[in-house]
C-alpha cells in the first residue's frame, strides 16, 4: 500500500446503524472500539480466540456477536467497516488484504500507514459530534477534541440550533437537577439543556454560577423559595413552565440536587402531561448522598451500614401532616440522611433517642455542601441540640446520623 500523506484525508461521518462491522481481536483496543460501534447502532461481529471480560459481557447481553476462533477472510463478507485490532502484525495484514479485496474500509490499530481509514478522537456535546484527526498523533487529537467539547459545554463556543433544521427547536419542558451546588457537579446533559433553553425557571439552590453563563437572550425566571421569605407557590411554578412551553419555548426547570428527591419535580411532570406539554428529565446528583461524599463521609460502609434512609425534616416528629414513622426510623441500624432538618433537628434527635438510638450515635452536620462556605460540625445525637445552637448552623445542610460518621472521623469518636 502506498504511503498516505496526512493531508490526503477525506473526513466523513459513517451511518453504521444496522450494518455489519467486524472487529478482529478481543483485547483492550477492541474493548475501546466495540462500545462506540454499538452506540452507533452497528451490527458488531467480534472475531478472536479470546476476548476481555468486558467484551464477553457485551456479547452475553446480546449487544455483539463473538466468533471464537482466528480470523478468516470470509468473516468480512457483507461487512461495511473493519477494525483490525490484534497483537499480531500478520493477522492484521491478512485483515487488510481481505478488506481491500472486498473494498471495505479498514482501521489498523498497529500501523495507521497500512490502513484505509483512521479513527478520529470523537466526543459529543450540545447536540454536536466532534471528530478530530491530528495526523497520527492521538494525544494531539484528544487534546483538541477536549478543548472544543469544553467550549461547547461551557457555552464559550456557541452551537445554536437553527429553526430550519428538523427537530432543532422542539418546545417543551426539561427538568434539570443541578446537583448540590458546585457548578462542576452538574451532568453534561443538564448543562447542555441549560445552554439550549429559551426560558430557565430556577430555584435558589440551583448552581448560581451557571445562570451567569446563560446566553443573553435567555429569559430567567426566579422562583426562589427562601425560608420564611418570598415563596412562589408550586401551582404558580406549574403555570409558568406550562405557559412558556405552550408559547413555543424550550423551558428548563432548574433545581438544586435532584428534581425527584423532595424537589416536587413529579408534580411538574404531571402538570405538563395534563397540558399536553412534552416533558423530559435530566437527573442531578442528589444532595443527601453527594454532600456527605464531598465532605469525606460514606453513606454506607462494609460491616457498618447496609442501608441508608433519606428523610425530609421539614416537619417535626408528631406533626399531623408528617408521613414519617419516627419509631420505626429509630430502630434502623443504618445511616440516616436528613434534609431540611436544621430547624427541627432538636425534635428529631429527641424522637430518635426516645425510639432507642443511643445518645452516643455519631452525627455530622454538613452545611453549604460543595460550596465555598462548606463546613462540617461533628456531634452526637445527645449533643446535637446544643451543637446546632452553639455552632449557629444554618440551612442548607445535610445531617448524617450513624456510625459511618465515626468511620470518617475515628479521632473524634474513638472509644465512644
Amino acid at each position: 500500500m502506498e504511503p498516505v500523506d496526512d493531508d490526503q484525508l477525506y473526513p466523513t461521518g459513517l451511518r453504521l446503524a444496522g450494518r455489519r462491522v467486524v472487529v478482529v481481536g478481543g483485547g483492550h483496543v477492541a474493548q475501546r472500539r466495540v462500545p462506540q460501534l454499538i452506540a452507533a447502532g452497528a451490527d458488531v461481529l467480534v472475531v478472536s480466540p479470546d476476548v476481555t471480560p468486558a467484551i464477553e459481557g457485551l456479547v452475553g447481553a446480546g449487544e455483539a456477536t463473538w466468533v471464537r476462533r482466528g480470523f478468516e477472510a470470509g468473516d468480512l463478507d457483507g461487512a461495511w467497516y473493519v477494525v483490525a485490532a490484534t497483537d499480531h502484525v500478520a493477522v492484521n495484514d491478512a485483515v487488510s488484504v481481505a478488506a481491500e479485496e472486498r473494498r471495505v474500509f479498514c482501521v489498523r490499530s498497529d500501523d495507521a500507514t497500512q490502513a484505509t481509514a483512521w479513527t478520529p478522537a470523537v466526543g459529543r456535546a450540545a447536540g454536536v459530534t466532534v471528530a478530530v484527526h491530528g495526523g497520527r498523533d492521538p494525544r494531539r487529537s484528544v487534546a483538541v477534541r477536549d478543548q472544543v467539547l469544553d467550549g461547547l459545554r461551557e457555552g464559550t463556543i456557541v452551537a445554536a440550533r437553527h429553526r430550519g433544521v428538523e427537530g432543532a427547536h422542539t418546545p417543551g419542558v426539561t427538568l434539570v437537577g443541578g446537583g448540590p451546588g458546585d457548578p462542576q457537579l452538574i451532568s453534561l446533559a443538564g448543562r447542555r439543556a441549560l445552554m439550549e433553553a429559551d426560558v430557565v425557571v430556577a430555584d435558589r439552590l440551583a448552581p448560581r454560577e451557571l445562570l451567569g453563563e446563560l446566553p443573553s437572550d435567555v429569559e430567567l425566571i426566579d422562583v426562589a423559595k427562601l425560608p420564611r421569605g418570598r415563596s412562589a407557590q408550586q401551582e404558580e411554578i406549574n403555570r409558568i413552565i406550562v405557559e412558556k412551553a405552550l408559547a413555543g419555548h424550550r423551558v428548563v426547570r432548574f433545581k438544586g440536587g435532584d428534581n425527584f428527591v423532595f424537589g416536587r419535580g413529579y408534580e411538574e411532570v404531571l402538570a405538563c402531561r395534563a397540558a399536553g406539554v412534552p416533558v423530559t428529565v435530566v437527573p442531578g446528583l442528589t444532595s443527601p448522598v453527594a454532600v456527605p461524599a464531598i465532605a469525606g463521609i460514606p453513606v454506607t460502609h462494609r460491616g457498618v451500614a447496609h442501608e441508608f434512609t433519606v428523610i425530609s425534616g421539614h416537619l417535626p416528629p408528631g406533626h399531623e401532616r408528617s408521613l414519617t414513622d419516627w419509631d420505626a426510623v429509630a430502630r434502623l441500624r443504618g445511616t440516616l440522611l436528613l434534609m431540611m432538618a436544621v430547624e427541627h433537628g432538636p425534635q428529631i434527635a429527641a424522637a430518635l433517642l426516645a425510639g432507642g438510638r443511643p445518645a452516643s450515635t455519631p452525627v455530622a452536620v454538613v452545611s453549604d455542601g460543595t460550596m465555598p462556605g462548606e463546613r462540617t460540625v461533628l456531634s452526637t445525637l445527645g449533643e446535637l441540640t446544643h451543637d446546632l445552637a452553639s455552632q449557629q448552623v444554618k440551612p442548607p445542610a445535610i445531617i448524617v446520623v450513624g456510625e459511618v460518621v465515626a468511620v470518617a472521623h475515628p479521632e473524634r469518636y474513638a472509644g465512644g
